[in-house]
């Protein structure tokens, strides 16, 4: 006796073994494949005992195949009904066993028309439902024909209209069960590449530097960097919220790079009696116009942060709001003003503490940067001949003050296992550690930050300008020495006070050393304690949370936790102070993105190959000598720290952002003057603005 039951979604055949029980409750018996199993009776959905199993499931599952199942459809009753039963209507009298068991399987395979409703038991789909189910299956096959016809074309070497169209769509929030992205899926994986590979190939994406850019922006601004129309604020709004403040007595100046638009710090140096000197540090005030949860915040809070990278930034601010705080010269510009007292030789007087105020300063001058660093150095500072100098006897009391400011930390980073820093120039020989980056056109017009962010992208004929400088000149420690002091006596005025804030904390070892948090620690890299961001709110969330805390405790005194934005142990400031960490690092990797693109970009522009130095930095890992661009080297594994090797860079992979490098000689060991690759904050020294780590050693795109 012969059998077929269901098993997995299909039609199986089996023999019995042995004695045949009709009206047994289960059969011994062997399938088709030659398994023996136990078979329930009533799992039976048909049973026959004439012919061979195996040569009639074969007729049946080809009989199966042939069945109009439109005619069967018409066929079968509205009912429930066994199959068995349509079987005579639709093959007639004289049935064979192989044509019952192949309508059996043409059944249990046509969900569209018929349902499954028990062991053998079916009912047709209602009338609707088939044609809607038949148009699907008919649409389905046109799609499938279709993408066929896609994937042909794109094999050839030839873009499909329909996918240049959705090209962008396809990159950043594709419908994976979309043809389109099935047929670039199958495709790319022919052709063992990625997708965005493949698009590059096929002239979809002009650039790669549209995919790296492309993905920050979907990411980090879905709705595109421009600012709502709503951003604004009124110079006469900002003027009556300001009016009040007292104008303090002295002058200030700023120190800022050529392209600097956020100008948020600048200095005061006072003589008072006795020889003594009052500095001030002075930092635009946002904070006392944007109200946590205003239309200002909000725009602060998406954002977190200005992006800097190669040749432009995304600023956190509309530019006509930061024009209002910024510190321009030639005008009285409301600040919170840190002033500290000290002796001649640049020692604070420990027995006067600092004074925070909110209060009017003019703004005398805005130095640049250019325009003052190449004149100025340990000798010329102290020289009252030099005419050539402007403000160079404030400058020269900044100076002895961060020396001392400088030793003091020294000190404390001893302490806490450090090794000590060298104030002023590295060594001879060190590699520069900022970078400036000009993108220009083929007749050297500088492209603005628009134009670069503009999609789609096509960048060939734009040429990269590179330069560098040295950190730690004169300048460089006065602005670094002095931010530090701010913000380590503003976040140790917070943290006395019970108010709480945003700190850049570093200690101990490991993945989270440094971290952003809301309750004070020591920063060891720095040799501080309670160090938070304070002097830069124009361009860090985090900055401007802590200056509405200032604020408070500026006019509410010991009264500040009750007036404060945040209380103690508020959840809201410790969400933001998580985001705002998230946000930075997502910004920063972009720039080391942006960065290493256009390195290598610069390396195509010389010509490859190109036959150069690297320093072996780590495992690996070499650093470009003249620029920013960090490579990893399977060869050099084993290479000593600081090594000069000569290279030849034979070529670049823009999408993957790699090399290819062949080692022509290592040369003799520079470990002395390498930089080494330590977890440290790293100030730069242009501005106020203070990272850690260094999204590159290429601050110079952060400087504007």
């Amino acid at each position: 006796m012969h059998f077929i039951y269901e098993e997995g979604g299909e039609i199986k055949g089996a023999t019995a073994i042995g004695t045949f029980a009709a009206g047994a409750d289960h059969y011994a018996a062997q399938t088709q494949f030659g398994k023996r199993i136990k078979l329930k009776a009533k799992d039976v959905w048909y049973q026959w005992s004439s012919q061979d199993l195996d040569k009639t499931i074969l007729q049946a599952q080809e009989l199966a195949g042939q069945i109009d199942m439109d005619f069967v459809w018409e066929c079968a009753p509205e009912v429930e009904f066994q199959f068995d039963q349509v079987a005579k209507d639709y093959f007639g009298e004289g049935l064979q066993p192989a044509q019952i068991i192949s309508l059996a399987i043409a059944l249990q395979s046509a969900p569209i028309y018929f349902r499954r409703k028990g062991r053998g038991q079916f009912l047709r789909a209602p009338d609707e439902q088939l044609k809607a189910a038949l148009a699907s299956v008919e649409r389905k096959r046109k799609e499938a024909q279709v993408q066929k016809e896609w994937e042909e074309q794109m094999l050839d070497g030839h873009l499909p209209d329909m996918i240049a169209q959705v090209t962008q769509q396809l990159l950043w929030s594709p419908d994976k069960n979309g043809i389109a992205y099935k047929a670039l899926s199958n495709v790319s994986q022919q052709l063992s590449i990625n997708s965005a590979q493949l698009l590059l190939q096929l002239g979809a994406i002009h650039s790669p530097l549209e995919i790296h850019q492309g993905k920050f922006l979907k990411e980090q601004f879905p709705k595109g960097p421009q600012f709502s129309a709503d951003a604004i604020l009124s110079e006469d709004l900002w003027q009556k919220i300001v009016k009040d403040l007292p104008l303090a007595t002295a002058t200030a100046f700023s120190i800022d790079d050529a392209a600097t638009t956020e100008i948020d710090d600048a200095f005061s140096v006072r003589l008072l009696e006795g020889g003594k000197y009052q500095i001030g540090i002075h930092i635009a005030v946002p904070g006392l116009a944007i109200v946590p949860g205003d239309i200002l915040d909000q725009v602060a809070q998406k954002r977190m942060s200005t992006v800097y990278f190669p040749g432009g930034k995304i600023t956190m601010l509309p530019q006509s709001v930061i024009e209002i705080f910024s510190l321009n010269e030639h005008a009285a510009r409301p600040t919170i003003s840190l002033y500290v007292t000290i002796f001649e030789d640049g020692s604070i007087d420990a027995d006067i503490a600092p004074i925070t105020l909110l209060e009017k300063i003019l703004i005398a001058d805005n130095l640049r940067l250019g325009d003052i660093e190449p004149l100025v150095n340990e000798i010329s500072i102290e020289d009252s001949t030099r005419s050539d100098i402007v403000y160079r006897q404030e400058l020269s009391v900044l100076w002895r003050a961060a020396k001392q400011l400088h030793a003091k930390r020294q000190k404390a980073r001893i302490e806490h296992g450090q090794r000590e820093e060298k104030l002023g120039p590295p060594e001879p020989g060190s590699l520069p550690r900022d970078f400036h980056f000009e993108i220009q056109t083929n007749n050297k017009q500088v492209l603005t930050a628009e134009t670069l962010l503009k999609s789609p992208i096509n960048d060939k004929d734009w040429i990269p300008v590179i330069t560098s400088r040295q950190r730690g000149s004169v300048i460089d420690s006065i602005v670094a020495e002095w931010m530090i002091f701010s913000n380590q006596t503003w976040g140790s005025i917070l943290a006395e006070h019970d108010l709480p804030a945003i700190y850049r904390a570093q200690q101990g070892w490991g993945a989270q050393r440094t971290r952003m948090q809301t309750t004070p620690c020591r920063h060891e890299g720095l040799g501080v304690e309670n160090y938070a961001w304070c002097t830069s709110p124009l361009r860090r969330y985090a900055d401007l949370i802590n200056q509405w805390q200032l604020i408070a405790y500026v006019q509410k005194g010991v009264m500040a936790k009750l007036a404060a934005p945040f209380a103690p142990k508020d959840t809201k400031i410790m969400g933001l102070c998580a985001e705002f960490d998230a946000t930075y690092t997502a910004y920063n990797a972009y720039q080391q993105i942006a960065e290493k693109y256009w390195s290598l970009r610069w390396m195509q522009t010389k010509g490859l190959p190109w036959s150069g130095f690297v320093r072996v930095q780590k495992e690996g890992m070499v650093r470009v000598e003249p620029i920013p661009l960090r490579l990893f080297v399977p060869e050099l594994q084993n290479a000593p720290r600081g090594a000069r090797v000569e290279v030849e860079i034979l070529e670049v992979d823009l999408l993957m952002l790699t090399a290819s490098v062949r080692v022509v000689q290592i040369l003799e060991n520079q470990s002395a003057t390498i930089e080494v690759e330590v977890e440290e904050e790293v100030i730069d020294p242009v501005v106020e603005l203070i990272i850690e780590p260094a999204p590159s050693e290429s601050n110079g795109s952060a400087n504007s």
